[in-house]
């Protein structure tokens, strides 16, 4: 006669957190940090087409790493939460903070309930009109959610980078700074630039990156992807000086731009004309590789 198997309720749960755990590890990392005009998201992700970075709704974005087919959908879900909302109520209705819950209930109950966990994290992330009203929520595989200030990371060595954001990150940087400081953090800790620049790392340059921003200073749709000679030119990697003596990748840039706006990015209150030197406008149907 064979012995019935049994696990106690707490070796069940460690074990699931367990897998999902090492799930996420093996991501390459994501963070999300706060800047004077808005809010910054970057990824290490040499794909252009599966992407880690998405958009929401009007003033919400998305980051995550893990498994792609299971974030994919958790986004895609989001996005219907939010029109569904948006269009029985009011758009101001949606918040971050909704969806985030909405998140945080789902994986809740897929980690209970069903043998294999979710392998992801994820961050809501709701820009404000002032900095002070921006927001960025951590939701983990357990459906656990916390409000975080001024920075997430998730996946990868999450807690090297987050270490060495401590060290450089401070309220109130422009653009370019807050992208140099998150890119210093993943190249410190990224496989891909291991090597021979300075500790060992080189900086993890644009073909390696996804950039997007939640810019509070556009009327409506803040989600902005950040590509092109417009991303280069945040470098500082002289590729769109280079592109655009080549005749290739032209910057529009309006003669009399909004103040604060880093140069090649063009007026934020334009029309969404697009441009290799633009942010790109895409409520995208996809999403990032883990």
């Amino acid at each position: 006669m064979t012995m019935p198997y049994y696990a106690s309720a707490e070796q069940v749960m460690r074990d699931r957190s367990e897998y999902a755990r090492k799930g996420i590890s093996r991501g390459r990392s994501v963070a999300v940090l706060t800047y004077a005009d808005g809010v910054l998201l970057i990824a290490e992700n040499p794909s252009s087409t599966l992407h880690k970075l998405g958009e929401i709704y009007d003033r919400i974005g998305f980051a995550a790493v893990g498994r792609y087919s299971e974030f994919e959908s958790l986004r895609v879900a989001g996005v219907r939460l939010a029109d569904v909302r948006g269009y029985s109520y009011n758009r101001r209705d949606v918040t971050g903070r909704i969806v985030a819950n909405a998140y945080a209930q789902t994986l809740g109950a897929i980690f209970t309930e069903q043998m294999k966990p979710y392998e992801v994290e994820l961050c809501v992330a709701e820009v404000g009109d002032t900095p002070e009203r921006d927001q960025l929520y951590r939701l983990t595989f357990d459906g656990s959610v916390v409000d975080e200030p001024n920075f997430v990371v998730m996946g990868g060595q999450a807690e090297a980078v987050t270490g060495h954001l401590r060290e450089n990150f401070h309220v109130g940087m422009g653009l370019a700074d807050a992208l140099k400081v998150g890119i210093d953090a993943l190249s410190a800790v990224s496989p891909a630039t291991a090597g021979t620049g300075q500790g060992g790392h080189t900086r993890l340059n644009a073909e390696q990156l996804e950039v997007a921003v939640l810019d509070r200073r556009r009327p409506k749709r803040a989600f902005r992807r950040v590509i092109g000679a417009a991303l280069h030119a945040l470098l500082g990697d002289g590729q769109a000086a280079r592109e655009a003596s080549e005749g290739g990748t032209h910057a529009h840039t309006p003669s009399h731009p909004a103040p604060g706006t880093p140069a090649g990015l063009g007026d934020p209150a334009a029309p969404d004309t697009a441009g290799g030197a633009e942010y790109e406008l895409r409520h995208d149907e996809d999403g990032g590789e883990g």
